[in-house]
């Protein structure tokens, strides 16, 4: 369970959530099972849809196994991040070599009931889904199509009962902090730095 200070705590921000979630689109699935030593970890593709979650898997995935022993599961997606020098923090006569460095990210956790899907219709309703998703435009035959493939995969149906959300971009500092990290992030145009800004102005 992710630790979320009040400040970063946008649980209840729902738009929020699942704007940031949909825009990932990819996840860490995690499931516990029974009686393991470590818990499954599975990087995977996802589709959010409202309040369940659709994926697929390899049918000789042991994630199938942990969920038929638990099938309480958790999604955990996470992106938007950006590294904070230490300087960047300290402003006006502040000495830059007392700033903390830090890491600006977004972190959302979807914990549900996981079913699997084992029937053709339904393997295919998951992949039609899927693919829509990602190609909306795309020319492609129906799933059911595939015949005899669609036994090697089996569809999972995730039933949302919880969601924890983080986004922490310097919400514990005053503005003048925050709008010189935002400065220095505008100007070093790094790869999750326009991202992070973008999260630390709805913050």
């Amino acid at each position: 369970m992710v630790l979320i200070h009040r400040h970063d705590d946008a649980t209840d921000d729902e738009g929020r959530w699942r704007a940031f979630v949909v825009a990932q689109g990819f996840g860490h699935l995690v499931a516990a099972g029974r009686d393991r030593s470590v818990p499954v970890v599975v990087p995977t593709q996802f589709l959010l849809d409202d309040d369940r979650v659709l994926l697929h898997l390899a049918k000789v995935n042991p994630m199938l196994d942990a969920i038929a022993e638990n099938s309480t599961v958790v999604l955990s997606v996470a992106g938007d991040w950006a590294y904070i020098p230490g300087s960047w923090k300290q402003i006006a006569d502040e000495d830059p070599r007392f700033g903390i460095p830090t890491t600006y990210y977004g972190a959302v956790q979807l914990t549900g009931e996981a079913s699997v899907l084992d029937g053709p219709e339904a393997i295919a309703a998951t992949l039609g889904a899927q693919v829509s998703d990602l190609e909306p435009d795309g020319d492609y035959v129906d799933p059911l199509e595939h015949g005899a493939r669609l036994r090697t995969i089996r569809a999972v149906e995730i039933a949302l009962t919880d969601v924890r959300a983080k986004f922490k971009y310097g919400g514990n500092v005053d503005q003048a902090h925050r709008d010189a990290v935002a400065e220095h992030l505008a100007q070093r145009e790094g790869p999750g730095d326009a991202a992070a800004l973008s999260h630390m102005r709805r913050s």
